[in-house]
C-alpha cells in the first residue's frame, strides 16, 4: 500500500494559505530552462509491499524461492512497515519491559497509553489494558471477568470461536468451577443466536470473523447475552475493523484480540500480543495493567501505572488476575502499526483483503470437486473444500511451493475434506491463480 503524509485537504489547505492554485505555482520562481519538463523513463512507483515482494523475488533467483503464504487459522501473513521496525526498535523500546519504576520509564509508559486508547478506539469502548500475552488469553481473562462481574460460573461459546483458544480457556479456567458450553455452529459456518439459550451464563463469545472465516452476527450474540443478564464477549480481528463496526458499538461488553497482525511478523510461532478493552463500570474487574495519564506535583502531565489488580499488589484474595507483566515492546509496535496506518489506511487494508479474498474464493471455486464450503459473508479467510483429503492436499501444496490450511479435520472430523485459505494484502490476483494452478495439478495426479 502507498503511504502519502499529506492528504488531498492538506494540500488544499496549504495552497490557500499560500494564496497558490496549483503545487506547480510553487516553482515558479525557479527558472524555466532548468526545470525538468519531460517525464523520467522510469516504471510506475511500488508500494513498499509490492517493493519487499519485487526485492523477494530477485533475492530468490540465487536463494532460491520460499513458499508462498495462503495459511490462516489465526497467525496471517501481513504486511509490516519498515516504519514500524525503525521505530519499535530503537533502543528506548527494544530493551523495555513492563515499568516497575515508573517515575523513571515516563516515555514508555506514554506509549503503552497512547497504545490502550487506539484499541479503545479500535473495539469502540472506554477501557482497553497494556496488553495480554496473547488473544487466547485475552479471552480466558474476559471470561473470568464475567464470572467476577455475574456471580454466575457458566460460559457458552460460539463453536466458531478458534479451538486452541478453546483450548487455552479449558485449561486456564479447569481449577475455578466455570463450566464451558459451545454453541453449535449451523449449516452455514455461523451460530444462530435466536436459538441459543444463555439462561444462567456469565457470559457469550462470539468470535468475528470466526474460525471458519464467516462474519458472525455480534449484535445477535449480545441480544441473546443481554435477555439472560450476560455479558457478551467478542473476539474480532483488527484487521478487519476499518471496515467493519466495532464490537462495542454492536452491543459487546468485553473485546479482546490476538494483535500479532500489527506490527508484529508470524516467524517462528510469535511474539503475539493480546488486547483487551471493556466498559468503564468493568474497570475494576480488568486484569493486568492499566498506564494512566495524571499531573506531578508540580502540575507536569505525568504517566502512572494505574489499577494494577493483581496479586502481587493487593491482597491475594481480592486480586482480579495473577497476570505479571504485558508485550509492552509488541504493543508499542502495534501502536506505531495502527499510527502508520490511520483510519484511512486500515480501512483500505480490510477492502484490499475482502476483495483478494473474494477473487480467491471465486478462483478456486472454478477447479472441479472444489468450492467454498461455508457461504456468506468473509473477510480474509475461507473453507475450501476438496475432493481429498486435506491432510494429504496440505503438504502437496507445500511441495509446490504453497503454504495452505491448516486442514479442518484437525479439529472438525466431518471436515476433513476442507482446508482454510488465509488471503491478506500481500496476496496478489498472480499468486492466487498459480495457487488454484498448483491445486488443479495436485487434484490431477489425485
Amino acid at each position: 500500500m502507498d503511504f502519502l503524509p499529506h492528504t488531498a485537504d492538506d494540500e488544499r489547505e496549504m495552497l490557500a494559505t499560500l494564496g497558490a492554485g496549483a503545487l506547480d505555482d510553487l516553482f515558479e520562481p525557479v527558472p524555466a530552462e532548468v526545470r525538468f519538463a519531460g517525464s523520467l523513463d522510469v516504471p510506475p512507483a511500488l508500494s513498499e509491499p509490492e517493493l519487499a515482494d519485487h526485492l523477494a523475488r530477485l533475492a530468490a533467483v540465487s536463494d532460491g524461492p520460499g513458499l508462498t503464504c495462503f495459511a490462516g487459522g489465526g497467525a496471517y501473513d501481513h504486511h509490516v512497515p519498515s516504519a514500524v521496525r525503525a521505530l519499535a526498535g530503537r533502543s528506548e523500546f527494544a530493551t523495555s519491559y513492563t515499568p516497575y519504576q515508573p517515575e523513571l520509564s515516563q516515555g514508555v509508559l506514554q506509549a503503552v497509553y497512547e497504545f490502550q486508547t487506539l484499541v479503545c478506539e479500535l473495539f469502540g469502548l472506554e477501557v482497553a489494558n497494556a496488553s495480554l500475552y496473547d488473544g487466547a488469553h485475552a479471552l480466558a481473562e474476559a471470561i473470568n471477568l464475567s464470572v467476577r462481574a455475574t456471580g454466575r460460573t457458566r460460559a457458552l461459546v460460539g463453536e466458531g470461536v478458534h479451538p486452541h483458544w478453546l483450548e487455552v480457556v479449558r485449561t486456564y479456567t479447569s481449577g475455578l468451577d466455570i463450566r464451558i458450553d459451545v454453541a453449535p455452529a449451523g449449516p452455514a459456518g455461523t451460530v444462530d443466536w435466536a436459538a441459543v439459550d444463555a439462561t444462567d451464563a456469565a457470559c457469550v463469545v462470539v468470535q468475528s470473523p470466526n474460525f471458519f472465516g464467516r462474519l458472525e452476527e455480534v449484535s445477535a450474540a449480545a441480544k441473546c447475552a443481554a435477555a439472560a443478564g450476560a455479558l457478551t464477549i467478542a473476539a474480532a480481528d483488527p484487521t478487519a475493523l476499518g471496515i467493519l463496526a466495532p464490537p462495542g458499538e454492536l452491543g459487546a461488553d468485553v473485546v479482546v484480540a490476538e494483535g500479532a497482525a500489527l506490527g508484529n511478523a508470524i516467524s517462528y510461532g510469535g511474539p503475539y500480543v493480546g488486547l483487551f478493552a471493556t466498559r468503564l463500570d468493568l474497570v475494576r474487574q480488568v486484569p493486568g495493567r492499566i498506564a494512566g495519564e495524571t499531573l506531578d506535583a508540580d502540575g507536569r502531565r505525568a504517566y502512572v501505572l494505574t489499577l494494577q489488580a493483581r496479586e502481587q499488589h493487593i491482597r491475594r484474595a481480592r486480586a482480579t488476575s495473577n497476570v505479571c507483566t504485558n508485550q509492552t515492546l509488541m504493543a508499542i509496535a502495534a501502536a506505531v502499526h495502527l499510527s502508520w496506518l490511520g483510519p484511512e489506511g486500515l480501512a483500505r487494508l480490510g477492502e484490499i483483503c475482502v476483495r483478494r479474498a473474494a477473487y480467491a474464493a471465486g478462483r478456486l471455486s472454478e477447479i472441479p470437486g472444489c468450492r467454498v464450503r461455508f457461504e456468506g459473508p468473509h473477510f480474509k479467510e475461507f473453507a475450501l473444500q476438496t475432493p481429498v483429503a486435506a491432510a494429504d492436499l496440505v503438504p502437496r501444496l507445500a511441495g509446490r511451493g504453497f503454504l495452505a490450511g491448516p486442514d479442518l479435520g484437525r479439529w472438525y472430523p466431518e471436515l476433513g475434506d476442507s482446508l482454510l485459505i488465509a488471503v491478506t494484502e500481500r496476496r496478489t490476483a498472480e499468486d492466487i491463480d498459480s495457487l488454484a494452478e498448483a491445486i488443479e495439478k495436485e487434484l490431477a495426479e489425485a
